[in-house]
């Protein structure tokens, strides 16, 4: 498994500190957050950035400039964008497709049942290199009502690899944050993606990053 650190608000000094500590990639929720990182700590030679939250497509290029892998492809329009761009940069990108386990009107991502369709329609020039998919789970105090969004995914992502494109690789499963990475792991998550847990207590409510309602890309 996969341990991602999420450094969302997190200052650079504390980022510094983590890299010395072993950190060597990082995820971000906001694209401009991340790039004005990754601009801040270039002599960070190897520190990767992956891009977890959602993306309108007027800010794929900054995605397509520094990111290694982005976690949140939902749309055939982002995806041809960020393709367009990539090819532009002579640069390739880690991708997971986002689905919305849950069924929330208020999440973003993929209903299970458009993810095979999407796949099949996806760019196949190469720049894009789908590696997984991705979720968030009911945000719920019932253990057996985040589990049921981890094994949806799971089982999603065995019946997807049995008529996935052959350029489609559905190794990854990111899913689980700092309050249900370990039902995550038991349920087969193979990237966590885990924030307070390792730098403490946001001073920005969830809401700042997850909005409650779905604004128009």
């Amino acid at each position: 498994v996969r341990l991602l650190p999420v450094s969302k608000t997190i200052d650079e000094a504390h980022i510094r500190l983590a890299y010395q500590a072993g950190c060597r990639v990082l995820g971000e929720n906001k694209v401009q957050e991340a790039h004005h990182k990754w601009e801040a700590m270039q002599d960070l030679g190897d520190l990767r950035w992956s891009v977890i939250g959602h993306l309108q497509t007027n800010k794929a290029k900054l995605v397509a400039r520094f990111a290694d892998e982005f976690q949140a492809l939902d749309s055939l329009r982002l995806a041809e964008t960020l393709e367009r761009r990539l090819q532009a940069e002579g640069r390739s990108l880690d991708v997971f497709v986002q689905v919305n386990s849950s069924n929330e009107a208020s999440k973003y991502g993929l209903a299970p049942e458009a993810v095979a369709g999407f796949l099949q329609a996806l760019p196949r020039s190469g720049a894009l290199r789908v590696r997984g998919l991705m979720t968030l789970a009911l945000f719920s105090a019932e253990p057996a009502q985040v589990r049921a969004c981890f094994v949806r995914l799971r089982e999603l992502r065995d019946q997807l690899r049995q008529h996935a494109p052959a350029h489609i690789e559905l190794d990854e499963l990111s899913m689980g944050m700092s309050g249900d990475f370990e039902i995550a792991i038991e349920e087969g998550a193979s990237v966590v993606r885990v924030g307070q847990a390792i730098f403490g207590a946001r001073a920005l409510p969830d809401s700042h990053y997850w909005p409650a309602t779905t604004p128009a890309d």
